[in-house]
């Protein structure tokens, strides 16, 4: 079941998730936050395609990416930040589509190192296709009161 905009997780996940420049330019939504779990939605546009009208893999990864830090995010204590230590992106798919969803779920939660998966699918009002799937590693940063 989804948190209220209103839960605490789901406010601690888009407090951060609002300081992202990157996420703010690609007009990045947060959908959905569970423990463990983040939905993303990256609209389509001119902007985050490539040559051929398809979403770019940059655009692709860089939602992947923070969906699954967020998935990975929601499981940390309270005070600590996230950092991505690797990723590796299998497109699936040429992107097309009104939006793309990358649904970030949490395989293995530790105290240091956190390990995700995100698939990223394709959405328009025909289908939904699964165009990349991402295994993700995740350090662990206990800064407390940086951005408080």
């Amino acid at each position: 079941m989804p948190l209220a905009h209103d839960n605490p997780l789901f406010q601690r996940v888009k407090q951060s998730f609002e300081r992202q420049g990157l996420m703010h330019h690609l007009s990045v939504e947060l959908i959905d936050v569970k423990p463990g779990e983040v939905i993303l939605h990256m609209p389509f546009s001119q902007q985050v395609t490539q040559q051929n009208g398809y979403f770019h893999a940059g655009g692709t990864s860089a939602v992947a990416d923070s969906a699954g830090g967020y998935a990975g995010y929601t499981l940390m204590p309270e005070g600590a930040e996230v950092l991505t230590v690797e990723f590796k992106i299998n497109l699936l798919a040429p992107a097309q589509g009104d939006y793309l969803e990358a649904v970030g779920k949490v395989i293995r939660s530790g105290r240091t190192l956190t390990i995700t998966q995100v698939d990223v699918f394709a959405i328009s009002k025909e289908q939904r296709i699964h165009v990349a799937l991402v295994q993700q590693t995740l350090i662990t940063l206990l800064t407390r009161g940086k951005h408080e």
